[in-house]
């Protein structure tokens, strides 16, 4: 492989054989639970965004993007892991999980496999300057403090819209955040520069989030390819309920005292705009994301992938 690749779709698909290298090549004592792994990848908009960040003006993308991508979905799939077994989830993106195939201890123990086997990627670097000026471990950070904060609020119906934007800084917007910042250390951008993408990555990151706040309340688990529904009886706290509450603060009694059906929730949701309310917060950071594009004058192409992950990450499904 030479140092760049002039082809967005062929280094896509280098990253997707690097991804199962990843996956595949540990001991077959871990190998056999999370093997299954690498048909569950989804859209992959982090490792995109990786590759999109990192075009040079001629389209072409540095190899050392490969990696980087690679280790973030493989973070990603290790933090989806961890997910399921905190939400004692049975399916995701349409496939049993693994803590519901091997159980949940085993799938705690496969996630740190994961996380560990993207730290290793990172390290696999070859432009080593690069690599140190990358600063994965704040990122893990930073995950780990937003999925502890959201376990620590589970049931705080009394939640504000500022605490709950906190957690999903951390939760969903420092990976994406790190996608971006990875692609613009590939490209050897200058600090000013990088700013201006680890930003475009963190709203993103919170347009995904609140977007698929809404999920819960718009879409079958059918359509969404994951439970639904199910937020508010997991004592989950997300956007549109904490609108609710905070027009109706009367039902928040109610909830803490498990006098609140799952649906009065939905009416109350319904009621005063929740979803509407989060959907217009979303847009908010969308008009943000699109000035730093305008910003960042980038190539048609370039912009065209980013505006569409952009798009994506505000339409959600309907994508």
């Amino acid at each position: 492989m030479t140092n760049h690749l002039n082809d967005f779709e062929a280094a896509f698909k280098e990253v997707q054989k690097e991804i199962s290298k990843v996956i595949t090549s540990g001991p077959s004592l871990i190998t056999g639970y999370v093997s299954y792994l690498t048909e569950t990848t989804g859209k992959m908009m982090r490792a995109r965004a990786v590759l999109a960040c990192s075009m040079n003006d001629d389209g072409a993308i540095p190899v050392d993007a490969i990696k980087f991508a690679a280790a973030v979905e493989v973070l990603h799939l290790a933090t989806l892991v961890h997910d399921d077994i905190m939400d004692d989830a049975d399916t995701r993106r349409g496939q049993i999980t693994l803590q519901k195939r091997a159980g949940k201890r085993n799938a705690v123990i496969c996630g740190d496999f994961l996380l560990a086997a993207a730290i290793r990627e990172i390290s696999q670097i070859a432009d080593k300057d690069i690599y140190k000026s990358f600063d994965f471990s704040r990122y893990v950070q930073s995950i780990a403090l937003g999925e502890l904060r959201q376990n620590i609020n589970n049931r705080n119906f009394r939640m504000k819209v500022f605490r709950y934007l906190s957690i999903i800084d951390g939760k969903t917007a420092a990976l994406f955040e790190a996608s971006y910042h990875a692609g613009a250390l590939a490209a050897n951008y200058d600090p000013h520069i990088q700013k201006l993408y680890r930003r475009l990555g963190r709203y993103t990151g919170i347009i995904f989030q609140l977007t698929d706040d809404c999920i819960d309340y718009e879409n079958t688990s059918e359509t969404a390819l994951k439970p639904v529904q199910s937020d508010y009886e997991n004592g989950v706290v997300t956007m549109p309920l904490i609108h609710a509450f905070e027009k109706e603060p009367d039902l928040i009694d109610k909830a803490e005292n498990n006098n609140l059906t799952k649906e009065e929730v939905f009416e109350a949701v319904k009621r005063n705009n929740g979803v509407e309310f989060t959907h217009k917060m979303a847009e908010s950071y969308y008009k943000r994301a699109k000035d730093i594009l305008t910003q960042l004058n980038m190539p048609k192409e370039k912009e065209e992938i980013l505006g569409g992950l952009l798009t994506k990450a505000f339409v959600g499904l309907k994508a």
